[in-house]
C-alpha cells in the first residue's frame, strides 16, 4: 500500500467504541496514521454523526480507506453507503473482507462491535487493508454501483 493508503479514517458509535480504540492503537503500531472521527466515549450517541464525516472524506478523495463500527455494523454501513463514491462492506469474517476488496473495491469496512472478538476484528481489518482489487470483470460491475436509476 502506498503512503496515501497508510492514512485511515476510523469512526464508531458507543456500540463500537471499545473496539475502535483497540483497532486504532493496533493500526498505529502497524505504521498507519489514524484519523479518529469519534465517538470519544461509551456514552450513547447517534452513529450517523460520526460516520457521515468519515464517509464524506472518502467520497471526496481526502481519504482512500476507512473503518467504521457500530453495534451490528449495519447502521454504520447503511449511512456510509449514501455517498456515491463509497463502497462500505459489512465485515464479519476475513473472507468477507477479502472478497469485498477483490470483487467490490470496497473502500470502507464496517464492523459489528458487539458480535466479533477484538482479535477477529483485527484479522478482518488486516485482510481488508492488504487485499487488492482484482479489476477485470469486477471493474465493470463496480462502475455500475453508483449509476443513478430513473424509475
Amino acid at each position: 500500500m502506498n503512503d496515501s493508503g497508510k492514512i485511515l479514517g476510523i469512526a464508531s458509535d458507543h456500540g463500537g467504541y471499545e473496539m475502535k480504540q483497540f483497532l486504532a492503537e493496533k493500526l498505529k503500531e502497524a505504521g498507519y496514521k489514524v484519523n479518529d472521527y469519534g465517538t470519544h466515549s461509551e456514552s450513547s450517541v447517534d452513529y450517523p454523526d460520526f460516520i457521515h464525516p468519515l464517509a464524506s472524506d472518502i467520497n471526496s478523495g481526502k481519504l482512500k480507506r476507512g473503518i467504521i463500527l457500530c453495534g451490528s455494523g449495519n447502521g454504520a454501513q447503511i449511512t456510509a453507503n449514501k455517498y456515491a463514491n463509497v463502497r462500505a462492506a459489512l465485515g464479519w469474517s476475513e473472507e468477507q473482507a477479502k472478497l469485498a476488496r477483490e470483487h467490490n473495491d470496497s473502500n470502507i469496512i464496517s464492523l459489528p462491535g458487539r458480535f466479533v472478538s477484538f482479535e477477529l476484528a483485527w484479522k478482518i481489518v488486516n485482510r481488508f487493508l492488504n487485499t487488492n482489487f482484482e479489476g477485470g470483470r469486477h471493474s465493470r460491475r463496480v462502475e455500475k454501483i453508483s449509476q443513478l436509476i430513473n424509475n
